[in-house]
């Protein structure tokens, strides 16, 4: 469903991605893994297509950055970025009138009720904390129904049942034959809900394993402080 090949992103002189490749199969949650600074951001942005770059990224066949392709991605920031004067409410109204939907309003009601955000609906963005804001992205970037999600960061900010939902909410979409796309440094954030972990550093996929080739999730780790020569996460 998602196919990267052979991307690279450069700042200026800075290399922050490298001639990298990797796929996400339909009903797959794939994560990559990696230290500050690795460049995991940075994928996640050429793949949301708001980044130029070298290399090709597919989406259900299309190109990223073409209409086909953004009709079903759907794209969660690390860095929540409402606008001040929409209200809770207003912001999922959007999305979904942006992407023309249908019929989603029981889903919006279901989702600001699993974040919490019900009783908040009528507030602005600008009076959100920044937990609250993180939870209306949530909402906004999987209202749509998407086949390729990305999530960057997603549990930063996010008080534990919210952490326990979202987990709740990446096997659902999962289940759905949705290919989820998440970013993280923080190895605990991930168990129980991955399929394939891509560990990357300097800008590189340096290991890729699935479930089945691991014995536990201690595992993990040590694969990743293999790979990364000890960084943390």
């Amino acid at each position: 469903m998602l196919k990267v090949k052979n991307v690279t992103k450069k700042y200026g002189k800075v290399l922050a991605v490298d001639e990298m490749s990797f796929d996400v199969e339909e009903g797959q949650v794939a994560v990559l893994l990696g230290p500050n600074g690795a460049g995991k951001s940075t994928i996640i942005k050429c793949i949301a297509g708001l980044l130029q770059h070298s290399g090709e990224i597919t989406v259900g066949g299309h190109i990223n950055k073409g209409i086909e392709a953004k009709k079903i991605i759907g794209y969660v920031p690390e860095t929540a970025n409402l606008f001040d004067a929409l209200t809770v409410e207003e912001h999922i109204h959007f999305i979904a009138k942006a992407y023309r939907l249908k019929d989603y309003e029981e889903y919006a009601n279901e989702l600001m009720e699993r974040f919490d955000l019900a009783d908040k609906r009528d507030k602005l963005g600008k009076e959100l904390s920044k937990g609250m804001q993180q939870k209306v992205s949530i909402c906004c970037g999987v209202i749509i129904g998407p086949k390729v999600v990305l999530f960057d960061e997603p549990m930063v900010g996010l008080d534990p049942k919210a952490i326990k939902e979202l987990k709740k909410l990446f096997v659902e979409l999962k289940d759905r034959g949705c290919a989820v796309l998440i970013s993280t440094h923080i190895i605990d954030t991930i168990k129980e809900v991955w399929d394939k972990i891509l560990i990357m550093n300097k800008g590189k996929i340096v290991s890729t394993f699935l479930r089945d080739e691991v014995k536990n999730e201690d595992e993990i780790e040590e694969r990743f402080f293999a790979v990364t020569g000890g960084a943390q996460a």
